[in-house]
């Protein structure tokens, strides 16, 4: 059995190796967004480099949730890739120690990687995420040749009409948006387009700052501010125009259970939700994974065939999670069911690999 002073040198060494790919990947992610942010908007008139910098830096806990599962795959391959070279696990071996003794505290640095990402990360990722829409709006205004291709929309009617809203993204539980756009639609046609940098939700209509208003062939016409009747209520709102990704877990229950409220669909919230919940769990299926490519001793020239096999079987994964994760967001199969089917696929396929392996 191994030693409590052995398991803590494993658990350290996997968290000396994962603290090092997160800052590494995190700087080339940064620099990455950096220039991307420059490109598409270094031709505003509001641009300059901290303001790139910042919002970068508020797009990077976001991203580097989403790449937290690839980081944990790189991380335990190099862990076991190290041993490996070291002769530390010929040495565990030898002295009787099984695959499944010295993989115990990697998995569980693995385990507490997914934790700390879960409720540590994830918030800082939704916090950071709507300053980043606000950061961004500030510089972008109602520029309608550069909104956001992902944009979400709505439909209100009232009586004077339907409008239809647009916006980047819904704050503030669903009272402020930012760089809407609303259509008003009157006889059948859209008489008049609303570009505005924000609009608050108050009490029985949108006020809306920063406007440029589109009617029929009329040259656009800048506003200070403008007002649009409405009777949609925050809570609607927010569950119509709020990216789910961009919640945090401790929110999205109050979101679903909102969302059900109003007789709508909470797929993509409950979907969200139960993958964060799967996250500690399928860095362990990750571990499995890195174990299946890493645990034969490798000589010289043979860690590009390991590294190789083991960003495939990644990959694979990662395509089945988004693909199923579809079929949930969809409705066509339950969260909680499109959520663990990865992540059992994954630790069914490397406990039979190992006990295969240490066990025939």
């Amino acid at each position: 059995m191994i030693g409590p002073t052995l398991g803590r040198y494993f658990f350290r060494r996997y968290a000396v190796i994962t603290a090092w790919n997160f800052i590494g990947v995190a700087a080339l992610v940064y620099i990455v967004t950096f220039t991307e942010i420059t490109g598409r908007a270094g031709n505003l008139e509001g641009f300059t480099t901290s303001w790139a910098l910042g919002l970068a830096a508020l797009q990077l806990p976001f991203i580097m949730q989403q790449a937290v599962p690839f980081i944990g795959l790189i991380a335990a391959m190099a862990t076991l890739i190290s041993l490996n070279r070291k002769y530390e696990l010929v040495i565990a071996r030898a002295a009787g120690i099984s695959a499944w003794q010295f993989l115990t505290p990697i998995a569980l640095g693995a385990f507490v990687f997914g934790l700390l990402t879960v409720f540590v990360l994830n918030p800082i990722a939704a916090t950071a995420f709507s300053s980043a829409e606000t950061l961004e709006a500030a510089v972008r205004g109602a520029n309608t040749s550069s909104r956001n291709e992902n944009e979400r929309w709505i439909k209100q009617r009232t009586e004077d009409g339907e409008t239809v809203i647009g916006a980047d993204a819904a704050l503030a539980g669903g009272t402020e948006l930012v760089r809407p756009v609303f259509f008003i639609i009157r006889e059948d046609r859209i008489t008049e387009r609303l570009d505005a940098t924000r609009a608050f939700l108050r009490d029985g209509y949108w006020e809306l700052t920063g406007v440029v208003r589109r009617s029929g062939g009329n040259a656009p016409e800048r506003l200070e501010s403008a007002r649009v009747p409405t009777n949609l209520r925050p809570e609607f709102v927010g569950q119509e125009l709020t990216d789910p990704q961009a919640v945090s877990i401790f929110s999205l229950p109050r979101m679903i259970e909102t969302a059900r409220s109003f007789g709508l669909r909470a797929n993509a919230f409950s979907m969200q939700l139960h993958s964060l919940i799967t996250l500690p769990p399928l860095l362990v299926a990750m571990t499995l994974i890195a174990a299946t490519v890493s645990m034969r001793f490798t000589r010289m020239g043979q860690s590009a065939a390991v590294i190789l096999g083991g960003v495939v079987a990644g990959f694979l994964l990662y395509v089945v999670s988004v693909l199923v994760r579809a079929f949930g967001d969809a409705g066509f199969v339950p969260p909680p069911i499109a959520a663990w089917t990865p992540v059992m696929v994954a630790m069914f396929f490397g406990v039979t690999f190992l006990l295969f392996r240490e066990d025939g």
